[in-house]
């Protein structure tokens, strides 16, 4: 059988960190064996947010293939680009934009709720929230439809761009005709991972990740602060492990010692020191692999800028071949020989 596509994606605003990892893209390294796999560099989605800092999201599209290429994302398997490189996603969304209201936009309950963060750090008038920023569901259904995408691996907080990408395939056929795929969400087997201060979520604004590329030392420090049960406070005192965010990155990483851990904090027989000096330990040997194929693509950047360029060029290809057809059903495809 035909091999699905599979669109996916990331904005480089930073380096990945172990909610990256663990919540998206040590997923996507098990579905390049299976599905042909797009990897999309959104560095036109990360300018929503970033137009007046342009410079931070062009250092971060190698930082950010660095990182993947470092977690297994395997060149020959997945086609890595930069969005902004394939023009075609840029036209199909001005297309896409005409079957889209601004009331549907605002309806859509991801884009709700970024929209009320927006407002919370400008103002109740919602100052911050720019055009480019509010049609980003039109966008994403550009970056996927452009790559005919079957799949898209999502959280479940994403769904509702999914479906709203889902709506605009199926007014697009409607009107002019069965050109495009209707997608389908593929929902990530990973839950959201909580920061060192016990967030429910690890982000880079939160500053309590632990990133891929940290080394032994900035790992050893963080550790040492994260957050343990409040109410041990004698190196003995009985402690509960599940509001231990030490216990807690004990158990995502699998430590085979992970049920001495459990037993030795119930009974008061662990120090949190020691915990975090054992979980140290435990966390640089499991990302030690990692952080050495990261120096190896980094002591290598034009290894990286090659398979970035050869993987935009495959992606390009495939984009021209959607827009082909989409000129047609729109009778826009002048001068084309027939």
């Amino acid at each position: 059988m035909e091999k699905k596509n599979i669109l996916t994606g990331i904005r480089p605003t930073g380096r990945l960190h172990l909610g990256h990892y663990f919540g998206a893209t040590r997923n996507w390294v098990k579905l390049q064996d299976e599905y042909n796999t797009y990897i999309e560099i959104a560095d036109v989605q990360a300018l929503t947010d970033n137009f007046d800092n342009p410079e931070k999201v062009r250092k971060s599209v190698r930082d950010l293939a660095i990182d993947l290429l470092a977690v297994g994302i395997d060149p020959e398997k997945s086609t890595l680009f930069i969005q902004s490189m394939i023009p075609e996603i840029a036209e199909l969304t001005i297309f896409y934009s005409n079957l889209v209201t601004i009331a549907r936009l605002e309806r859509n309950p991801t884009v709700k709720t970024e929209i009320q963060q927006k407002k919370e750090l400008f103002g109740d008038k919602g100052e911050g929230i720019t055009y480019g920023f509010l049609g980003y569901p039109v966008s994403q259904a550009a970056d996927i439809t452009a790559f005919d995408g079957e799949l898209v691996p999502v959280g479940e907080d994403q769904l509702p761009l999914i479906e709203q990408c889902r709506e605009i395939v199926r007014k697009f056929n409607n009107i002019y005709g069965e050109t495009l795929k209707e997608p389908d969400a593929y929902l990530s087997e990973n839950k959201r991972i909580k920061g060192l201060d016990g967030n429910d979520k690890m982000g880079k604004s939160l500053g309590n990740a632990i990133y891929l590329c940290d080394d032994e030392e900035t790992i050893r420090k963080k550790i040492m602060g994260a957050v343990t049960d409040p109410n041990k406070i004698k190196k003995d005192d009985p402690a509960n492990p599940d509001v231990c965010m030490v216990y807690y990155y004990h158990k995502l990483i699998k430590n085979d010692n992970i049920e001495t851990v459990c037993k030795e904090c119930k009974k008061g027989a662990r120090g949190c020191v020691q915990c975090k000096k054992e979980l140290i330990e435990k966390m640089q040997e499991f990302l030690r692999p990692v952080s050495e194929r990261i120096k190896y693509y980094e002591d290598n950047p034009e290894l990286v800028d090659k398979i970035l360029i050869e993987g935009t060029s495959r992606a390009k290809k495939t984009a021209e071949e959607t827009m082909k057809k989409v000129r047609k059903a729109i009778n826009i495809d002048y001068f084309e020989e027939k």
